[in-house]
């Protein structure tokens, strides 16, 4: 026997209904109800793999948890989301529907109504239960069977079996009820008597069920004779009778409130009296939407209890106590405390909903730092990282807010908290928003917690993300020392020792960090010298290796740094002449013949986007085991002559600047000689065939003019080499200070609400509602965008935005002309067809048939209608979205024309083409990561420029408005009139997506001033449908201009 207790599949009412189309095929739609019976149940699926007749039909649907969901996505956020859903006032979103599904069976033969009969009539149970499923499907799939209707009565009706019971549920609920002028069928008062049995059934399943059923009749004349039933349920021994009871009153009071005027009066009495805690939560919000006032004289007779209660009526007093403030501010005092003591619960969905209605009511720093603290104890406390990133995302709104954001600021130390965590992206935006809020009282506080952090993830066993932790570590500390240059002295000596890590992006973090210091700091020179010597030896990347050498070579300005930097090139490099001393260590080995190979060119990406190709031509040989080398010469012996010109430039500026400062001419030619000794036997390693890949042309030439200047010392070179290349080091770190501290203003200037002397003073008792745009409701809002009706910010003219989406289907001569407006959401496409009947015919069976190209899927299929003479409907369809790459929409609409004999009639459809910009936005990242994703991204489209502008920014304008994507490049860099440009741009997809662009362009100036703009556009995508995509968008845009 089946009871309430069955394992079902519950899922909350607002999924999207191809979720279950995914994971059952065949799934067909059963009923609907309206969204307001749905709000505080869930729905049952039953899969394809599952039998029907065990777990009945998947009509019923069950009440919510009683205790909220904890520990995961699926707990805390649903249930979030789900009382979120709730607040809205019901009658708002009437006109939506919920769906019952259950599986259909696709390869059986549709039976005869003959052999039904039978079945229903003679038949065992097992067989009864068969025929009644396959009654329900035929109806369902529009087949009338007004035969069976006395029969089910007779034979079926009467049957004690749970499993029956509940298709006959179904069956009344979908089966017509009326003749077809609107009268009740005479059958249905034999209906109605066995409604009023079920609902005095001694199984409180089978009453609770019938209750939930009575909620979606829509015929007075059927539940006018229950009432005194359902009356009687409410004071049944069983809470789920109970609790559907109060259900099936407040659904019954709000469509026909004469069948029960007293309703309010009856659910607050009960209310009073009742103990479950399910129950009560049902009756209170019966009360807010049906009669606020009795709800608030609950609430004033039992307000110093509500932290008792449970959760559930906590969540429903919160969204009381917030409509109630909303509607009329002045209650705001009378229920703050109570908001107040919520933030104390025990339920973490309790705790979130106070907190956000405490910021809403009330901007005191108090409540404030409350509620911060609220969100903070809950991003700390829950386990789901999902969780955490929306908590966060509560914290950063708050902070956005001027006033808010000081009282956060004494909160910093309590938010790093959180970088216990070990999700990556929680400590990204953890980080963030302590940098966002540190000040000059609490920065070395900060700088104490993450110098502690930094030391952590070096004795931490290596992790996927404790690089990546490292750099997000150190790029904050870096920002710290820039704003707060008193902390640099305590950071550096820490950081000074990841130059030595495995991890080369997180030790060039270090050493872009530590250049900075050393040029802005001039007290922290001695220090940063030591420690870089100290640690130059256990470099172990070349690049770093390479800005370690420039470093030293730039700012060592004492004779004891110059021979300290070279006693360490010495150490590095090994005995010197290194060609002799490489073979003497393989003489007596044999020598295998030199192997000559091209190796494929590496191609290296500039800081413009553009390509550099090195020499691909090898000459290598084995080696001695190269842990035996010191790591100069081991980066030599690989073949990286890169290092070798680095290092040249390096001997050269210390050789020049020892020069000066030692007045002992021995020693000057000395040291200058051992400079010139290591260039020439450097060079003749190049020429040799010891190294893996011979010395490139460039260096020899880098490594020749370092050999001449210093065999000349002119004054000249001495100035180019000591002082020009510092002073473009200190320009190019002071335009990067400068964006940013303008990119920091107008940050600020969008927080900040600027109020003008002459601006109108609004009185909160005169606006109209339609105006009071600092009023909305924040519930209402959810629930739009729970739904997935998001207003996005519009043009000036919202009905011209509207009017842009539109896309006629049909032409105006055709018998049916249809137009779709496209509303795009995040994940979904919403077609809102409207189709008009241009004929003097009635168009029976009008369905709308749509089908997808891309990574598109149609959720359902629209349902058929009817169109009476030159009559117009609008039929809606939702389109899932999966990915970002263009998407096309087809199909055409059949028709059936009243008293015809023909065929179905068709017309077809324009395509409908998705764009893949609603799915693009725009983003920001560093130049490295930039050249990371170039070199990773491994699908590459080339778009040749084909356009009449004639001017390159107007161009490159053109090209970031056309794609939403975002210039990385500079402003400073693209200014000035040139002859060419280049520009990297970045985006991001809401899918997480990222797409690469590098805009390489000239203006042919030989063809005159009007020549149009002409180059090459590369896009780099991880996906191909993205740079397809992307590179179609850019091919149409430029078509456009060209018209």
């Amino acid at each position: 026997m089946n009871t309430k207790n069955d394992t079902e599949h519950t899922v909350s009412p607002s999924n999207k209904l191809s979720r279950f189309r995914n994971a059952s095929c065949g799934v067909i739609l059963l009923a609907r109800c309206s969204i307001d019976v749905a709000k505080s149940v869930r729905f049952h699926v039953i899969r394809k793999d599952q039998d029907l007749s065990r777990h009945g039909c998947a009509y019923r649907r069950r009440e919510r948890p009683k205790t909220c969901l904890k520990g995961n996505l699926i707990g805390i956020l649903s249930e979030w989301s789900l009382l979120k859903r709730k607040r809205a006032d019901i009658m708002t979103a009437a006109e939506n529907v919920c769906y019952t599904l259950i599986n259909v069976t696709n390869d059986s033969e549709p039976p005869s109504e003959v052999s039904l009969k039978t079945d229903l009539e003679k038949g065992e149970i097992k067989a009864k239960t068969e025929a009644l499923k396959k009654v329900i499907i035929m109806i369902l799939n529009g087949e009338k069977l007004p035969g069976l209707l006395m029969t089910i009565i007779r034979f079926v009706l009467p049957l004690q079996d749970h499993t029956i019971k509940k298709l006959l549920l179904v069956f009344w609920e979908i089966v017509p009820k009326t003749t077809p002028d609107g009268k009740l069928l005479q059958e249905m008062i034999l209906v109605c008597d066995a409604y009023r049995k079920d609902l005095q059934h001694p199984n409180e399943f089978i009453r609770g069920s019938t209750l939930r059923f009575l909620c979606k009749l829509k015929e007075s004349e059927l539940l006018e004779p229950l009432m005194p039933a359902i009356r009687a349920c409410l004071e049944h021994r069983h809470s789920y009778v109970r609790r559907n009871a109060v259900l099936a009153i407040y659904t019954i009071y709000r469509n026909f409130e004469h069948l029960i005027p007293d309703a309010p009066e009856l659910i607050h009495d009960f209310l009073v009296n009742e103990k479950d805690a399910s129950c009560k939560r049902n009756a209170f919000m019966m009360l807010i939407h049906a009669d606020q006032d009795r709800a608030l004289d609950y609430l004033s007779t039992c307000i110093d209890q509500v932290h008792t209660f449970g959760d559930i009526l906590q969540l429903v007093i919160v969204e009381l106590i917030y409509k109630v403030c909303h509607a009329n501010p002045s209650e705001r005092a009378r229920f703050i405390r109570c908001i107040y003591n919520l933030l104390q619960s025990s339920s973490p969905a309790v705790k979130y909903e106070a907190a956000g209605t405490l910021v809403t009511l009330s901007s005191a720093p108090t409540a404030i730092k409350a509620a911060a603290q609220c969100y903070i104890d809950l991003i700390i406390k829950e386990s789901d990282n999902n969780v955490k990133l929306i908590v966060l995302d509560r914290l950063i709104e708050l902070k956005e807010h001027p006033t808010h954001e000081r009282v956060l600021q004494d909160l910093v130390m309590d938010i790093l908290r959180v970088l216990t965590t070990p999700d990556l992206e929680v400590r990204k935006k953890t980080l963030q928003l302590a940098l966002d809020l540190v000040s000059s009282r609490n920065v070395e506080e900060l700088v104490i917690v993450l110098k502690k952090e930094v030391i952590k993830t070096n004795n931490v066993t290596e992790h996927e993300d404790t690089d990546k932790y490292r750099q997000l570590l150190v790029r904050t500390l870096h920002s710290c020392s820039v704003r707060f240059p008193d902390m640099a002295a305590n950071v550096i000596p820490v950081l000074m020792e990841f130059l030595s890590d495995t991890n080369e992006a997180a030790a060039a973090d270090v050493l872009e960090f530590v250049r900075e210091a050393i040029q802005r700091f001039d007290n922290l020179r001695p220090l940063i010298i030591e420690k870089m010597l100290e640690v130059f030896h256990a470099i172990k990347t070349v690049k770093i290796y390479r800005g370690a050498l420039w470093i030293l070579g730039e700012y060592c300005s004492t004779k004891e740094d110059i021979q300290s930097v070279m006693t360490e090139v010495r150490r590095s490099l090994g005995e010197i002449p290194i060609v002799e001393n490489e073979l003497k260590k393989e003489a007596g080995e044999v020598k295998p013949e030199e192997e000559v190979t091209a190796a494929p060119a590496p191609k290296l990406v500039t800081e413009m986007g553009t390509y550099v190709t090195q020499s691909a031509l090898s000459t290598s040989r084995p080696s001695k085991k190269e842990e035996d080398r010191p790591p100069l010469r081991g980066f030599l012996m690989d073949g990286d002559f890169y290092v070798a010109a680095s290092l040249a430039t390096t001997l050269t500026k210390v050789a020049l600047r020892y020069v000066a400062l030692a007045e002992d001419k021995k020693r000057q030619n000395s040291f200058v000689a051992e400079a010139m000794l290591i260039m020439a036997t450097v060079l003749h390693l190049g020429k040799s065939s010891l190294p893996k890949k011979p010395i490139t042309d460039d260096d020899v030439d880098r490594i020749s003019l370092c050999l001449k200047v210093l065999s000349e010392c002119s004054p000249l070179m001495n100035d180019i080499f000591n002082k020009e290349c510092r002073r473009s080091l200190s320009h190019m770190l002071a335009v990067r200070l400068e964006e940013e501290k303008l990119s920091q203003k107008k940050e600020s200037e969008k927080r900040n609400v600027t109020v003008q002397a002459d601006d109108p003073i609004s009185f909160m008792q005169l606006t109209a509602k339609n105006e009071m745009t600092s009023k909305e409701d924040q519930f209402q809002l959810s629930l739009l965008a729970a739904m997935g009706n998001t207003q996005r910010k519009e043009a000036a003219d919202p009905l011209a935005s509207k009017l842009n989406k539109v896309t006629q289907l049909t032409g105006f001569s055709d018998p049916v002309y249809a137009e779709a407006y496209v509303h795009v959401n995040q994940y979904d496409i919403v077609l809102d067809v409207l189709v008009v009947n241009q004929t003097s015919d009635t168009l029976q069976n009008c369905t709308l048939e749509l089908a997808t190209l891309g990574d598109l899927k149609l959720v359902e299929k629209p349902s058929p209608l009817t169109l009476a003479p030159h009559d117009f409907a609008n039929i809606k369809a939702n389109v899932k979205v999966a990915s970002t790459e263009n998407g096309i929409i087809f199909g055409n609409i059949v028709y059936d024309v009243s008293g015809a004999a023909s065929d179905r009639n068709c017309v077809v459809l324009s395509d409908i083409h998705i764009d893949i910009m609603d799915y693009i936005q725009p983003a920001s990242c560093t130049d490295a990561e930039f050249r990371q994703m170039w070199a990773e991204f491994e699908w590459e489209n080339k778009v040749t420029v084909n356009t009449n502008i004639t001017d390159l920014n107007d161009y490159l304008l053109h090209i970031l408005k056309s794609t939403n994507m975002k210039c990385l490049t500079p402003e400073k860099a693209l200014s000035g009139i040139c002859g060419f440009m280049a520009a990297n741009l970045y985006a991001r997809s809401i899918f997480g997506e990222d797409a690469l662009a590098n805009v390489s362009i000239e203006k042919p100036i030989h063809m005159g001033p009007d020549a149009p703009v002409n180059g090459h556009i590369r896009i780099r995508a991880k996906s191909q449908g993205m740079a397809l995509s992307l590179g179609d968008k850019i091919n149409l845009s430029q078509k456009k201009s060209i018209s």
